[in-house]
């Protein structure tokens, strides 16, 4: 009877003492102690992901205290996820101080979106524009006499940054005032062949640009694309010059 005993009792003790597998060894290196050694940290670590994905703003350690339990080590808690997201698409970083995540930098230009921003011409630039297509060459004092008012440096200058209006050359006269033309891309932009396709006096009046009752004198004005004799063409200058190139 007791040799059976001790039998049994050493094949429990044999079954006993058989291993389970191993769990897979985490590197220290990897994990802070303080993550590694608290017994709710892979919660905390979810509930401060949580807090960093949905708020609108970089938080700093403060405000994510408040929302952690007490005593939780949310210097650890951030340098552990810092780790995690290291290699992913977004990343855990720091601005000035505070935490949030971003777009992994390798990746910011899968993002970047181009887009071309359209601008409506103020009714200055709009006249300043038809002036210099239907009376070029023409000198910004010509502009100012035919539309009756002072041309403020923006409506040219707008022009001047589109590329619908060029300086073309200067006038032969005292203070070699610049003359301003219309460009290749004003022509492609408004499909026009040539100048001679601008609307002429019937179309002008039919869109309704034109009063019906005209002077009988009036006449369209016919634009001159080659430098004519009382122009130069521009050399390069040196020296300061205003917004619309004249020194």
């Amino acid at each position: 009877m007791s040799e059976g005993r001790a039998h049994a009792t050493a094949e429990a003790v044999s079954d006993s003492d058989d291993p389970a597998e191993p769990a897979e060894p985490i590197e220290a290196a990897s994990v802070p102690a303080a993550v590694a050694t608290h017994p709710e940290t892979a919660q905390h670590r979810r509930i401060l992901e949580a807090l960093l994905f949905a708020a609108a703003e970089p938080l700093d350690e403060a405000t994510l205290k408040e929302r952690l339990p007490q005593g939780v080590d949310v210097a650890a808690l951030i340098g552990h996820l810092q780790a995690l997201y290291a290699e992913r698409g977004v990343n855990l970083v720091s601005i000035a101080g505070k935490w949030t995540f971003r777009t992994a930098a390798d990746l910011a230009f899968l993002l970047r979106k181009e887009a071309v921003e359209q601008k409506r011409l103020s009714r200055a630039a709009m006249e300043t524009l038809a002036i210099i297509a239907y009376h070029q060459p023409v000198t910004r004092a010509e502009i100012e006499d035919i539309r009756g008012v002072s041309l403020s440096k923006g409506s040219l200058d707008i022009l001047l940054e589109i590329g619908w209006a060029k300086p073309r050359g200067r006038r032969k006269t005292p203070g070699r005032p610049l003359t301003f033309g219309t460009t290749e891309a004003f022509a492609s932009h408004f499909g026009l062949a040539s100048l001679a396709d601008l609307p002429g006096l019937d179309d002008l009046k039919a869109a309704g640009l034109l009063e019906s009752a005209m002077p009988a004198d009036f006449r369209v004005p016919s634009p001159q694309l080659d430098l004519q004799d009382d122009e130069e063409p521009l050399e390069e200058e040196t020296g300061d010059s205003g917004p619309d190139g004249e020194p």
